[in-house]
């Protein structure tokens, strides 16, 4: 049974909090930076966070800043991401991926790695 990557998605309502993990699969030893996106239905995905695996900056896309905050465990080899304060539009499917993450956004995604988890925020 494969196990899922991507977990910690659920529904709640406006306000409410979620926190998602990703288990990291494989080495992390050449690993540049990591990151969440999001697609919601019947759009296109969004790039959401990014960190740099070794933990020295992040970038958040505008609509999530001062309510996300994303982390990595480099023991775990997991990522997270702190969902505090969420609205309908924070509804969609949640991934995390390796990626190039720069201080101004998300320059290239490497490989994606989960199915995703979902999140549903009601009003």
């Amino acid at each position: 049974q494969v196990q899922p990557v991507e977990s910690g998605g659920g529904s709640v309502q406006t306000g409410g909090s979620l926190r998602l993990s990703c288990k990291i699969p494989g080495s992390t030893t050449n690993l540049c930076g990591v990151a969440w996106s999001r697609q919601a239905p019947g759009k296109e995905r969004e790039d959401v966070s990014c960190i740099s695996w070794r933990g020295d900056f992040t970038w958040y896309t505008d609509s999530v800043k001062g309510r996300f905050a994303i982390s990595r465990d480099g023991v775990k080899n997991a990522l997270y991401l702190q969902m505090n304060n969420l609205e309908p539009g924070d509804t969609a499917m949640y991934y995390c991926a390796k990626v190039v993450c720069a201080a101004w956004g998300i320059t290239a995604t490497l490989e994606q790695w989960g199915q995703g988890t979902l999140v549903n925020v009601s009003s």
